[in-house]
């Protein structure tokens, strides 16, 4: 009895150590992909069990079985990562299983640019062969609204930067963070606005920076290009800014601005209306936010393109015409 104890003990420690080195054997195989690199996307809630078979029918590893059992031997199990990763040829099966429980995900990115319109961004983003268009067919308002944004205009509401994310993210997703970071950043720099400012609510605040970002030709200038239109508004003297009325055109803006289109009025137009504009028109970037709340200490009223992306400011009306007739009239 003994004996066969003895025999079946052994006999044990020999299977187990053929079972590990198979399993060492199969976690260090070489795998390869043709075409290289193979996409996988590894969807939210995957167990290791999912995770093996659907690895297994996109053709990324073998016997699905067996990874499953390298991912519990390793203590992978509840580790495993949603996103979509890529695999390079060559790999192994160990190597998937660490890419998947470390969360190594393809990440790719977006740019929204300061100055662009909502429209801007859609094109982007529709245009992009990486998102999810789940907002595809939605007008403006519908989407504003499914992003909680007030009054459904989503005009001006969303920060430019670059985002990165998985492919497949859904564009409402991508537009639900840019919408949050710039809420981030306008409550921020609205605490710390210039005590005796003439806007009177931060969306007034984020309308006035979209006005500072579409004027600023040189980021140096773009203070004293806030306090022209800061000093404005405290004075109720018109804006008299062209991308408002250029915005308020809409498709019909040909890329030349003529005296009658400042002539008619639109909500935008700054020439025919008293104040701000009724919504922003563009994103601000953070720095125009900055300049809309805290301008230059100045008494400057007009300002006018030099030409080499400057401005020349003014105090009055005959030393801003005397500007306009030397860097405008003295051009053509």
């Amino acid at each position: 009895m003994l004996r066969a104890i003895k025999g079946l003990t052994i006999l044990l420690v020999i299977c187990a150590a053929a079972a590990a080195g198979a399993l060492y054997f199969y976690e260090q195989q070489e795998l390869t992909f043709a075409p290289a690199p193979l996409a996988f996307d590894l969807k939210p809630g995957s167990s290791l069990r999912t995770a093996s078979r659907d690895l297994s029918a996109a053709g990324v590893i073998g016997e699905p079985l067996l990874f499953e059992l390298i991912g519990r031997l390793h203590g992978n199990a509840p580790h495993i990562k949603a996103g979509n990763y890529e695999f390079e040829s060559p790999t192994t099966p160990l190597k998937v299983l660490q890419k998947i429980t470390r969360g190594d995900a393809t990440q790719v990115s977006i740019r929204f640019i300061d100055g662009w319109t909502f429209k801007q961004m859609r094109d982007a983003l529709d245009t992009h062969d990486a998102v999810k268009h789940d907002t595809q067919g939605m007008s403006p308002e519908a989407i504003a609204r499914k992003l909680g944004i007030p009054d459904a205009l989503p005009e001006g509401w969303f920060f430019p930067d670059s985002y990165h994310f998985s492919r497949g993210a859904s564009d409402l997703a991508i537009l639900r963070r840019a919408h949050r970071l710039m809420q981030t950043h306008l409550t921020a720099q609205w605490a710390k606005r210039a005590g005796d400012h003439p806007v009177a609510t931060p969306y007034e605040a984020l309308i006035l920076a979209s006005i500072v970002e579409k004027e600023t030709g040189k980021a140096s200038d773009r203070a004293m290009v806030a306090s022209v239109f800061v000093n404005r508004l405290r004075m109720n003297m018109r804006l008299q800014t062209d991308p408002t009325v250029i915005y308020g055109m809409g498709e019909s803006f040909d890329g030349n601005l003529r005296r009658r289109d400042l002539q008619a009025d639109t909500p935008w137009n700054t020439y025919t209306r008293n104040g701000l504009p009724p919504t922003p028109i563009a994103m601000p970037g953070l720095a125009s936010i900055q300049a809309a709340l805290n301008p230059a200490d100045s008494k400057m009223l007009y300002f006018v393109a030099r030409g080499d992306g400057s401005s020349q400011f003014s105090r009055n009306l005959d030393e801003h015409n005397a500007a306009v007739n030397k860097y405008i009239r003295g051009r053509k």
